[in-house]
């Protein structure tokens, strides 16, 4: 295998059944959070990440290079807006740092389904402890699955897309900045998908108090990039410009 292409993972829960097939000690992978990872696929510190989707427009090149993603068909629970009030009553919705597409997501939703106005903050590290009166927030990843018992009103973005567009949601995909050899391409994607056919390992080596684990990976999360994730990717990029 070649050790010299560098690859990046994000470092969440919904991550593991993708990364189950790589031995660490043949493919040379770093993980980090989401829009770290996107940071360093721009300035070409790796050369294929596992990066969220609304940094396609910023790379010069890209190759998306896997049948598999972290997309959702329907309702994701660990994507959302955490509210202590109803929707209408939101005034200040504070962005998860580690997001670039989750965020861009609920601008997109809060403008042309919800079809409402408010004041976006950028989050600090502590930013979910300002939850309350009419602040929300976007939660993602693992803490977004804590923060359900936490908080009176979730808004699932992924669920709320699918309600808007009729379309599944890609929220992180394998995106190589460069070519990438066809034969590497062939034993990765094999590896990407190891896991997805054996989430019994998966669920041995990682456990979670806050939320049922084979729930999220067989009712949440969709690990399939099939025709029509691609069609709800392309439709969300198109909006992008908008927002």
């Amino acid at each position: 295998m070649n050790k010299k292409i560098r690859i990046g993972a994000v470092s969440y829960l919904n991550t593991k059944p993708l990364l189950l097939g790589f031995d660490k000690n043949e493919w040379n992978i770093i993980e980090e959070y989401p829009a770290l990872l996107a940071q360093k696929l721009l300035t070409d510190e790796i050369d294929i990440g596992l990066v969220p989707v609304a940094v396609i427009p910023k790379l010069k090149e890209y190759y998306i290079i896997s049948d598999f993603c972290i997309g959702a068909e329907d309702k994701v629970d660990s994507v959302a807006i955490f509210s202590e009030v109803e929707m209408d009553k939101i005034e200040t919705v504070i962005l998860d740092y580690q997001s670039r597409t989750s965020v861009n997501l609920a601008k997109v939703l809060l403008k042309y389904y919800w079809k409402k106005e408010v004041v976006f903050k950028e989050a600090t590290e502590d930013f979910r402890n300002h939850i309350k009166g009419t602040t929300a927030a976007v939660v993602i990843g693992d803490r977004a699955l804590e923060q359900i018992a936490m908080t009176t009103y979730y808004y699932d973005l992924a669920k709320a897309w699918k309600d808007f567009t009729g379309l599944p949601f890609v929220f992180a995909a394998w995106v190589a900045n460069k070519p990438i050899d066809k034969d590497f391409i062939a034993a990765f994607n094999l590896a990407t998908g190891f896991g997805v056919t054996n989430l019994d390992t998966v669920l041995e080596q990682n456990s979670f108090e806050h939320y049922d684990l084979r729930k999220y990976y067989t009712e949440c999360i969709s690990y399939e990039l099939t025709d029509d994730k691609r069609k709800g990717l392309e439709l969300f990029l198109s909006y992008l410009n908008k927002v």
